[in-house]
């Protein structure tokens, strides 16, 4: 499943999907949801560009 994610604000992240879905996820559904898909690199990733 391809998807891209947009930070909309500290709490809260826009998941795009390939097939023109969207989802708004809170920090901690992202997380479950990252772990669902089996990329555990990207919460590093993510953590960082927060505290940037």
């Amino acid at each position: 499943m391809s998807f891209n994610m947009n930070r909309i604000n500290p709490n809260q992240t826009q998941v795009f999907f390939h097939d023109g879905r969207f989802e708004t996820l809170t920090n901690e559904e992202l997380e479950d949801f990252l772990l669902q898909m089996g990329i555990s690199e990207v919460n590093e990733t993510i953590e960082q560009s927060v505290t940037d």
